[in-house]
């Protein structure tokens, strides 16, 4: 499903999207999407790293001294 927005550019951004685009070869919605989806993927990155120091935190210490393969051990993975 697509979903139409229109935005407001000043002439200065505009001429900026249009030459982003021709650069690239694509259209600018594609300039826009690329864009958004990039700014949004480190937006979701820094998420999940609050989240897990947040979890982490929960728990001093949990994690100090430990390897990847010794806590799979413990688990009986």
């Amino acid at each position: 499903m697509t979903v139409r927005k229109n935005f407001i550019f000043d002439q200065e951004t505009a001429e900026h999207l249009e030459k982003l685009a021709k650069r690239d070869g694509i259209t600018q919605t594609k300039v826009v999407k690329n864009l958004i989806e990039e700014e949004y993927k480190e937006i979701s990155v820094q998420e999940k790293l609050d989240a897990l120091y947040s979890f982490a935190g929960s728990f001093p210490d949990a994690f100090v001294g430990k390897s990847i393969q010794s806590i799979k051990a413990s688990m009986d993975v």
